[in-house]
């Protein structure tokens, strides 16, 4: 058997430490990030239920309680300030790879909830993780790295969840309410962080099949580190064979035939040699004839075949990738066709070799533009290099080396790319970091609105001015971490001043507190530069106000006060209803905005460019939150940043569209699955 490739120079470059730990640092944290919002949706759940199991301690069920309104109401500074610091931790862990965990300043209890959370955790996924210890240590040239020096394990995210509950909340009473609560029920889910990290390092070439020799712990799991749906349900069509995955590919072929159907699988193989002959004597056949005349003639075979038939399909119907790449990846049929049968794990892992290949092929076409370069383009020669390389050697082996060759070729376009987007990336950064700032100032300004208490031209301040006076307030507070507090303090402060004040005491207070409110006001409004007239009348009707709240006569019989609140409150739903109105009018997410949320890098779009030729985009980079996308040309023009709700946007009015999205076989076999069901006799049937 030949042995496997040496890797090719540019993906020797892309597999050196300082290159790939920051880029599997960054993979975790978008994975994570996506986590977030149900996770802070199960923490305020997990605090309520404390609160309500805590009847003989009032005052600790009241601080549960208050929490988690707290969170509730707090989201996105809570998910804006954990987004932030578990990409610092990960980004700290990464640049100390393989050394001794630091000491933690954090008390004793502390540490031992967490490390009693983050060990059950590890139990669970335990063969993702030890997967994850051998190829960072073979990366590292440490091949015993033990967990406890794993950048990934889940102590680190646990103790980011904790690190910033005690950030956001400002009662340090409160800050051991987390911990005791945190671990596999309740913890960002570790799992598909371990196996989206293991895929990129086996595309790396860092360890691709660990032996099936070795210890349990030492095993992968064996769960797709893709859609875990689409792989149980592909596995109960075939439900009685053991997985060939389970054992290195190269393997596989002597083993079929040491099966017992001998004479079957015999006569399987001179059918597709003989539709292998067929393809090479027909250079240009019909372009799904080949898989459908095998489906004829093999009908024990007709589910892989059912299945492989619209992965095809999906290439040849892709008018974007230009017609002499999909006639390439077109004559791979019988190939494909013979590697699938030997080992079905093609369908359930989207890091198997065939389905790799599959997908880099298309990719790099697609990157190569219809008649761009002609036939001397490097992307052109490096698809039919390869593709020759499958067709002359029909056997598993041609596969490997062909997507070692693949994978080199990607690296170095990759690498190209990163090059370009390398001063463009940091401004991204920053740009995402101001819209999450935007996003958390307007949702702490609707929760003060949305009751409609609040008086007319207070809220269109609030609305305009002081949303930005927060947006300035979220963007400094890593450097300055109570300014966003002091900014919310003054607002609620705003917000009290305005409403009646019916007592002696009441109005006391409003005449003592007023002066320090004002001040604040006006040393926010500074730092915004408000000093236009607008500014001086705004402060003269909050003038007229609190003049009107402290003059208000004391002297009413209880009627009237009855009347006087029954006024407020029919006013406040009136205006309640009016906000939830406009609200509703705000387009609520559709088809493009989930098309958007399911983009993954390697994904291609086409823009549509007023004056200027359609031209195609490689999306390369996507920031942490998802609130930026990066595409890199085909021709290395400058980098196109587009923000998500602008490229939502632009597919909604029909100025772009996703012409090939990342995953192309895993599409392919949900939609098969998805026109025919799991009852349907064409694919589920023997």
């Amino acid at each position: 058997m030949a042995s496997p490739p040496s890797l090719k120079p540019a993906l020797v470059a892309a597999t050196a430490p300082a290159v790939l730990l920051p880029e599997l640092a960054e993979l975790a944290s978008n994975i994570a990030n996506k986590q977030i919002d149900a996770f802070i949706t199960r923490l305020a759940d997990a605090l309520l239920a404390c609160s309500a199991s805590m009847q003989d301690d009032p005052a600790e069920a009241e601080r549960c309680f208050d929490a988690a309104h707290l969170l509730k109401k707090s989201r996105y500074p809570f998910y804006y300030l954990l987004a932030e610091r578990l990409a610092a931790a990960l980004r700290r862990e990464t640049s100390a790879a393989g050394a001794p965990a630091s000491p933690s300043a954090l008390d004793t209890d502390c540490k031992l909830c967490l490390a009693k959370a983050g060990s059950l955790i590890e139990n669970e996924h335990a063969g993702r993780l030890a997967a994850l210890n051998m190829r960072l240590g073979r990366l590292l040239g440490n091949e015993g790295l033990a967990t406890a020096r794993n950048p990934f394990r889940p102590q680190i995210f646990l103790a980011a969840i904790d690190e910033t509950w005690r950030a956001f909340h400002p009662d340090a009473a409160a800050h051991s309410l987390v911990f005791p609560l945190l671990g596999p029920k309740l913890c960002l889910d570790v799992g598909p962080i371990l196996e989206a990290l293991n895929a990129a390092l086996i595309r790396r070439g860092i360890l691709p099949a660990l032996s099936p020799d070795a210890p349990p712990a030492q095993q992968e799991t064996k769960a797709s580190d893709g859609n875990d749906a689409l792989a149980r349900q592909l596995r109960r069509l075939f439900p009685a064979e053991e997985p060939a995955g389970d054992r290195p590919l190269a393997d596989a072929l002597p083993a079929l035939f040491a099966d017992e159907q001998l004479q079957a699988t015999v006569s399987r193989e001179q059918l597709l040699d003989y539709l292998a002959r067929l393809q090479k004597d027909r250079p240009d056949p019909p372009e799904l004839s080949l898989l459908a005349h095998a489906r004829q003639w093999a009908p024990g075979d007709a589910r892989t075949i059912d299945l492989l038939i619209p992965v095809f399909d999906t290439v040849f119907g892709n008018q974007a990738i230009p017609a002499d790449i999909r006639a390439l990846i077109g004559s791979l049929q019988i190939p494909v066709l013979k590697a699938t049968l030997l080992d079905r794990e093609f369908f359930f892992r989207p890091g198997h070799p065939v389905r790799r290949v599959i997908e880099l092929l298309t990719q790099l076409g697609m990157g190569r533009g219809s008649g761009s370069g002609g036939a001397g383009d490097p992307l052109y020669q490096a698809v039919l290099r390869n593709v020759k390389r499958i067709r002359s050697d029909q056997r598993p082996p041609s596969f490997a080396a062909a997507l070692a060759d693949l994978e080199s070729v990607l690296a170095a376009e990759e690498a190209a790319a990163g090059a370009a987007l390398a001063d463009t990336i940091p401004q991204a950064l920053r740009q995402e970091k101001r819209l999450q700032a935007v996003k958390a100032a307007r949702h702490e300004v609707a929760l003060r609105i949305g009751t409609g208490e609040v008086v007319a031209f207070v809220e269109a301040f609030l609305e305009d001015k002081w949303t930005a006076v927060l947006t300035l307030a979220y963007s400094v507070q890593e450097e300055q971490p109570q300014a966003a507090a002091g900014a919310l303090r003054t607002m609620d402060d705003l917000c009290w001043s305005v409403k009646p004040k019916i007592t002696m005491e009441e109005r006391k207070e409003l005449l003592s507190r007023l002066p320090a409110i004002v001040a604040a006001l006006n040393k926010w409004l500074d730092l915004i530069q408000w000093n236009d007239a607008a500014r001086a009348a705004f402060f003269d009707d909050l003038a007229r106000c609190h003049a009107s709240i402290v003059r208000a006569p004391l002297e009413m019989s209880p009627e009237r006060r009855v009347q006087i609140a029954l006024a407020i409150a029919e006013k406040a739903a009136e205006r309640r209803l009016l906000l939830q109105a406009r609200r509703q009018r705000e387009a609520a997410p559709d088809e493009f905005a989930r098309a958007v949320e399911r983009l993954e890098c390697g994904s291609w779009i086409e823009f549509a460019r007023s004056g200027k030729k359609v031209e195609k985009r490689r999306l390369a980079w996507i920031s942490p939150l998802r609130c930026l996308f990066l595409f890199a040309g085909s021709e290395r023009q400058e980098a196109l940043s587009i923000p998500a709700e602008e490229l939502a946007q632009t597919l909604r009015e029909n100025r772009a569209r996703i012409v090939l999205a990342a995953g192309l076989v895993e599409q392919a076999l949900a939609q098969a699955l998805a026109a025919n069901g799991p009852g349907d006799e064409r694919i589920s049937a023997a």
